[in-house]
């Protein structure tokens, strides 16, 4: 059987919101539990605890980064992605510094939206397709990309992905123990102390284009 993936959805434009339930609720495998896009946003995720949430960066009534700063004091906070109607908006990379696990564009194609939240919940991570990384990660000092292997690269790609180590080592040909190596060697390489971070460094870098 499947494990169903849940979602909550938080936005204050209601044709979102409702449109984003109309397509997850397409996916066997998601169910979109609660949708609000009102100063409750804390208190419906935490009585549905959700394995998903869509956030609306930019609310008049909440807070989107208030609201992700208090889901990441949470025992198991959710998966995250910042909903946002441009990719440029400022309010983006600080989110990210916050623990966001990524970002949608409010117009996302809706083929795809229900496989972002796959990627979610499996610990990946998520970037709105063609988004200017120079404008998202603005207000980080510029990143140096260490080197790394072919085969490290390969890891990275699907740790962004969210893949475990075991899938990694399956579909890379190697032994679960060589894949818990690389992660730590990239973890080290990039500085920083979990998958979801090294993600999005890679993201960062440009080594998940393509």
């Amino acid at each position: 059987m499947t494990a169903v993936t849940t979602v909550v959805i938080v936005d204050d434009e209601t044709l979102v919101r409702y449109g984003f339930e109309l397509i997850l609720g397409a996916a066997p495998d998601i169910d979109v539990v609660a949708t609000t896009g009102d100063v409750d946003a804390v208190q419906v995720i935490r009585e549905h605890a959700p394995d998903v949430v869509l956030l609306d960066v930019r609310m008049p009534r909440v807070n989107g980064l208030e609201v992700l700063r208090e889901l990441r004091t949470l025992p198991e906070p959710p998966a995250v992605a910042m909903l946002t109607t441009f990719d440029t908006d400022e309010y983006v990379g600080q989110a990210m510094e916050l623990g966001a696990a990524g970002f949608l564009l409010k117009d996302t194609d809706p083929e795809g939206l229900a496989e972002y939240v796959r990627v979610l919940a499996r610990g990946g991570v998520v970037l709105a397709p063609g988004v200017d990384r120079t404008r998202l990660f603005a207000a980080r000092p510029p990143l140096e990309v260490p080197p790394i292997s072919d085969r490290e690269h390969a890891v990275l790609r699907l740790v962004a992905d969210g893949a475990s180590n075991p899938d990694i080592g399956q579909r890379l040909g190697v032994s679960t123990g060589t894949v818990k190596e690389d992660v730590r060697a990239l973890l080290a390489a990039f500085g920083v102390p979990t998958r979801v971070q090294l993600a999005l460094r890679a993201a960062e870098a440009g080594l998940l284009d393509g």
